[in-house]
């Protein structure tokens, strides 16, 4: 069976997109991580699927799978590549849409050029809502142990999925590589947790590396830079727009306290395909 897919990628966080719309197909575990593995497969970091609605009132169903196999709540930069996607390909001609997604709705608005700006709800901050395990919520940070007794000073927040953000002197030389896996997998964090790791250059300017859970270091993270400018202006570091900048690229996000997060950002076509899905079976 012959399937056609469109690659793209926000920021270089890059994706295999198919719509389940107009073509049927089935996707397991071992089928995605072949099909994402960079040298015997397309290569991405997560699959994006366009499924018709199970809400009134909403236009399209969501579903984002890690190259892991593992299926996630929710993909900042992977939601500005689904609005192209569908405005593209004529599965809708609104520039603005309702997309259900398994962490709620989101609304994406496409503007001039492949940039799009997405309403990213309420961020949450609740241990139970992360979910993280704590003695009790704090307004302060929390103390994470790592091997050896290492601690990191972690602030948590969900937005759409778990982040745990942490403030470093410099991304460039923070040990994402070791540190990244520790916090991932960590047993407070009963579903896994994005470990991003943030630079402050000034009130307006943030570098952010981030390590997702089930793809490893990504060059972006749409929800990781949502993540860490609400964790910086809660804490007082940050204004209430911020440009965050990725290894791939810049993002603008804001927020005031008890509002939503808004994102605006760019997206990009690679190019479309067509795979034989028996290629990609057991």
């Amino acid at each position: 069976m012959l399937l056609e897919f469109t690659k793209m990628h926000g920021l270089g966080n890059d994706f295999m997109v198919v719509d389940l719309i107009s073509q049927r197909a089935h996707f397991d575990a071992q089928m995605i991580q072949r099909m994402a593995d960079r040298h015997f497969g397309i290569g991405f970091d997560q699959l994006l699927i366009v499924e018709p609605p199970d809400l009134p009132n909403v236009d399209f169903k969501y579903r984002i799978f890690n190259a892991d196999g593992s299926e996630v709540e929710q993909c900042g930069n992977g939601v500005r590549c689904f609005a192209r996607f569908v405005h593209e390909r004529q599965l809708t001609h609104k520039t603005k849409i309702k997309v259900q997604t398994k962490a709620g709705v989101v609304e994406p608005e496409l503007g001039a050029n492949g940039w799009v700006r997405v309403n990213m709800g309420l961020p949450k901050f609740l241990p139970k809502q992360i979910p993280f395990i704590a003695d009790e919520p704090s307004e302060l940070l929390y103390e994470l142990e790592l091997a050896q007794q290492e601690i990191l000073k972690i602030d948590v927040v969900n937005m759409g999925n778990p982040h745990a953000v942490t403030i470093v002197p410099d991304v460039l030389t923070a040990d994402v590589a070791r540190i990244g896996p520790q916090v991932e997998s960590h047993v407070r964090f009963p579903e896994r947790v994005n470990a991003g790791f943030m630079q402050v250059i000034d009130e307006k300017h943030v570098r952010l590396r981030v390590f997702e859970r089930g793809s490893g270091e990504t060059l972006a993270c749409g929800t990781g830079a949502c993540a860490a400018a609400v964790s910086g202006i809660r804490r007082g570091l940050l204004a209430n727009e911020v440009e965050v900048e990725l290894a791939g690229g810049k993002l603008h996000i804001a927020w005031k306290e008890g509002d939503v997060v808004w994102m605006t950002g760019p997206t990009a076509n690679v190019y479309e395909g067509r795979i034989d899905l028996r290629y990609f079976q057991v």
